[in-house]
């Protein structure tokens, strides 16, 4: 990866210089004295240095680094991450500050060695010179929110904001129009925000600028001026394979288009002309924003505007090997099997239904498989699935299906494969390739999954995409899958690549399984008024 192991050496001057400002005849002014500036580097090797300030009559304090950054800290305990790359010599100045404002200041130097460095993502993000962005209006998920912690941390499991969803809205607009640039300024990179002198506030910040209880909204604001940005080593815990692992820290208060009391951006994916980013909002520790950005300007993004199309995806595999169209009117049992029953423990998820022959059937033209809020053999609900085992397994292809959703909260429709070796081996052992996994609580997204030994079951590898009316059209779900790479598509469009090996348990037969599950680790609650809803399939199809 782009990240190495960090290496700080620090040497402190302490005492360089101390200036006060004396001549104050109000006797309940107090100037801070004796300020004492004392350090602590990490033992892991990270290039953290913790520094701590105290001075007497001092009530907060403010630190300033010659790399442009600065930081208040009120308890003089302020820990910086020194990231440029190599030996380099730094000048922090400390201002304790006291009541009327009255100040003094110290300055120290320090000498950080940090071998950290994401050269890639610097010149994506910059371009090597100056690069503008701005927000992907025209992009599923642009804006979109989720949990820090459990399930789903990694991804915008609450909600995703479907494409312009902000336009044409006075509270909203001026998302949009936003212009941020990245530049290179000698080592260092600047950043600067014009936002047409309006920004979108979060609802929860929105009443402290000004604005009206209850909602987001677009509130006058000068964020004029160059900011300094330093690229650090994100600390989310999010996997490798989500995630670049650097995050961009923009000083003074600096933040990216929607105002959520956030500064530090974790780049979960940067190419030539896209930036996705995660942030964790500053007054609720529990919540983190995704936003996503191009280098389209927004009037470019509307329709017939020009926006780049997506190369299309060349296959490898042309010849129909198999298929199932569902042009009867009952299931092909010499092709299918039904699976009855609840596995163990929900099939090792948590699943909370009941699988019947009853609740799977073909009509005009689509396989039709149904879960329902009724009792059955002590469960409180009913679904189908069913299976290829020992009927139709192969190796290597492309497998397509075109398909429409449930609806409902605690639903959890999968297509998906299992190797074909799985009753002798189990699981993880034997392999799965998750081609769609979606759920109802989560209507905005689709994900699709590799499970294997080491890395399974909450560790699986996981891509996700954003998805727009699941549960009312028609789209198409798409795995590719060689020796050397498993591609999953969406409506014909990549959003995920695993690399296989002859080591993994992706080079054998598989077979095939279609389901909706109810509840479960990932389909999480079961919304009260849920009755009954179905997945629709309209053909799966195998292209060798």
């Amino acid at each position: 990866m782009k990240m190495f192991k960090n290496i700080a050496i620090l040497t402190l001057f302490i005492g360089l210089f101390s200036c006060q400002e004396d001549d104050l005849n109000l006797d309940t002014i107090m100037v801070p004295s004796d300020l004492s500036i004392s350090s602590q580097i990490s033992d892991d090797g990270s290039g953290l240095v913790q520094f701590n300030a105290s001075a007497n009559n001092a009530i907060t304090y403010e630190y300033n680094f010659s790399d442009g950054s600065s930081a208040v800290a009120p308890s003089g305990n302020y820990t910086k991450r020194f990231t440029r790359t190599g030996l380099n010599t730094y000048l922090v100045t400390v201002v304790a500050y006291g009541q009327g404002g009255v100040s003094s200041s110290k300055s120290v130097e320090v000498e950080v060695r940090s071998d950290f460095s994401d050269p890639d993502t610097k010149e994506f993000l910059t371009g090597g010179s100056s690069k503008t962005w701005y927000v992907a209006s025209a992009q599923p998920g642009h804006l979109g929110v989720g949990p820090t912690e459990g399930n789903g941390f990694e991804s915008p499991i609450f909600y995703t904001a479907v494409p312009f969803e902000k336009g044409g809205d006075e509270v909203s607009s001026c998302f949009y129009t936003d212009v941020i640039t990245f530049a290179e300024s000698g080592e260092n990179i600047t950043y600067e925000l014009n936002n047409n002198g309006f920004t979108f506030f979060n609802v929860d910040y929105a009443g402290e600028f000004g604005g009206a209880a209850g909602q987001d909204e677009c509130l006058a604001l000068d964020t004029s001026g160059e900011k300094s940005v330093t690229l650090a080593p994100a600390s989310s815990g999010i996997p490798m394979e989500q995630s670049t692992g650097t995050e961009i820290q923009i000083g003074g208060d600096g933040f990216m288009s929607y105002y959520i009391g956030a500064s530090n951006y974790e780049v979960l994916d940067i190419t030539q002309n896209t930036l996705y980013v995660r942030a964790v909002m500053g007054n609720n520790p529990a919540l983190a924003w995704y936003l996503k950005f191009t280098t389209t300007p927004y009037d470019q993004q509307t329709a017939g505007g020009g926006e780049e199309e997506p190369e299309e995806f060349q296959t490898q595999f042309e010849d129909l090997a198999w298929s199932d169209e569902f042009d009867g009117d009952t299931l092909d049992t010499d092709t299918w099997n039904y699976e009855i029953g609840n596995g163990t423990n929900g099939w090792g998820n948590g699943e909370v239904q009941y699988y019947t022959e009853d609740n799977i059937s073909v009509q005009d033209g689509n396989l039709v498989i149904t879960a329902k809020r009724e009792s059955e053999s002590g469960f409180e609900f009913t679904s189908g699935r069913i299976t290829t085992q020992d009927k139709y397994e192969f190796t290597y292809g492309r497998v397509e299906a075109r398909a429409k959703m449930p609806e409902g909260g605690g639903t959890w429709p999968a297509i998906w494969m299992l190797g074909a070796n799985f009753d002798e081996v189990g699981w993880p052992q034997t392999g799965e390739i998750d081609i769609m996994e979606w759920v109802g609580n989560n209507p905005e997204e689709t994900s699709s999954a590799l499970h294997f030994p080491g890395n399974s079951g909450g560790n699986a590898v996981v891509g996700r995409t954003a998805i727009a009316n699941a549960s009312s059209e028609f789209h198409t779900y798409t795995v590719e899958w060689t020796s050397e790479n498993i591609i999953l598509l969406l409506d014909g469009e990549e959003f995920f690549t695993f690399t296989n090996e002859a080591s993994l348990p992706f080079n054998k037969d598989f077979f095939l399984i279609m389901n909706v599950a109810m509840g479960g680790g990932l389909g999480g609650t079961i919304d009260d008024n849920f009755q009954e809803s179905s997945m629709e399939v309209d053909y799966i199809r195998v292209y060798q």
